[in-house]
């Protein structure tokens, strides 16, 4: 990653990356790698049946003009140098020349000796389609099963669900890591999202069955994460030094045991579930929990300067949060990390 080991002219290219074919006599072995794993084709009117024809035209713009430099077209893309050397290959019957060799290193070839393209990448439309290739996923293939004994009846019905499986393609690599138990993904740091709700509104899970009495007198309807938060502020001095989104750093929430613990080990970041402003006092009461730290009631949610203010609307006014769009603005700036367009 260091300056010096950028490519910031086509004349560091051709070092790293080439598009020739080798000569036969000296490299005997790059020059059966380019012959058997990057040669493109034969396409055209020597194959009008492959996979690149598009409208009698190869997709992938094969075979390449003659270069005799490496240089940059007007879209900024890199061509590179195929010189007419006199080197050809023999594919399908086909002679190629360099103008169907597709770019490769030739240390990653001759060590890996499987088709690896080498770009070189200079703008941004590059990486993406790098990261296409890399977060497409495993090929796939749908294959049924028949008997081979009995011919075929156009009038037998047919269950595809018995005679017909999806398949995905595991290589080698991937079914190892797969069986060593090793990490297929993770992420970095915990997150947990932290819910709230307004006074006697917190979500009651109940059985069509029970008796309406019976589930409000069950401990956990006083003991929702929201509620504990306010109770732990009572009982922990450093709770109250804290906001909710900033309280799961030093506290962990049981959820088996419904309440809040000290945090022994690890780090998670809070994240308050969010609330569109038409919902009204919720919209408020969640711009009040970013800015207050330990509140032990609702009341103390609502209290500035020693004033309980009646709504946590008039709150906000209170805390001078609503006089601007500094609250709408940074709730759009927070929608932009995953929103689309038209949400937004």
């Amino acid at each position: 990653m260091n300056a010096d080991h950028k490519l910031p002219t086509v004349d560091q290219v051709d070092p790293f990356i080439s598009v020739e074919i080798l000569d036969k006599n000296e490299v005997p072995e790059l020059y059966y790698l380019v012959k058997e794993f990057m040669i493109h084709g034969p396409c055209g009117i020597e194959n009008i049946k492959c996979l690149c024809m598009v409208d009698k035209k190869c997709s992938k713009n094969f075979p390449k003009k003659i270069r005799e430099f490496t240089s940059i077209n007007g879209k900024g893309y890199p061509v590179y140098r195929r010189r007419n050397d006199g080197r050809f290959v023999d594919k399908s019957n086909v002679m190629l020349d360099n103008r169907s060799v597709v770019p490769y290193n030739k240390t990653l070839l001759k060590r890996y000796q499987a088709h690896i393209n080498m770009e070189w990448c200079n703008q941004a439309g590059s990486i993406k389609y790098l990261f296409k290739y890399i977060n497409k996923g495993q090929d796939r293939a749908s294959i049924c099963f028949v008997q081979s004994n009995q011919q075929y009846d156009s009038q037998e019905s047919v269950d595809e669900i018995k005679d017909y499986y999806s398949c995905r393609y595991r290589s080698a690599c991937e079914a190892s890591w797969r069986i060593f138990s090793y990490d297929i993904h993770y992420k970095k740091s915990s997150i947990i999202r932290l819910p709230f709700h307004l006074p006697g509104q917190q979500q009651v899970i109940y059985e069509d069955s029970d008796d309406i009495e019976d589930v409000l007198d069950k401990p956990s309807v006083a003991a929702s994460m929201f509620l504990e938060w306010m109770k732990c502020n009572q009982s922990y001095l450093e709770a109250c030094t804290l906001s909710y989104v900033e309280f799961p750093t030093n506290f962990v929430w049981k959820i088996d045991e419904r309440k809040w613990e000290r945090r022994k080990r690890g780090f998670s970041i809070g994240r308050i579930h969010a609330v569109s402003p038409s919902l009204g006092e919720a919209y408020y009461l969640r711009i009040l929990l970013n800015k207050v730290k330990g509140p032990r009631t609702f009341d103390e949610i609502k209290t500035f300067n020693n004033v309980v203010y009646p709504t946590f609307r008039d709150a906000c006014y209170a805390y001078d949060l609503l006089d601007d769009d500094n609250e709408y603005v940074e709730a759009i700036s927070e929608a932009s990390f995953s929103g689309t367009g038209y949400y937004l």
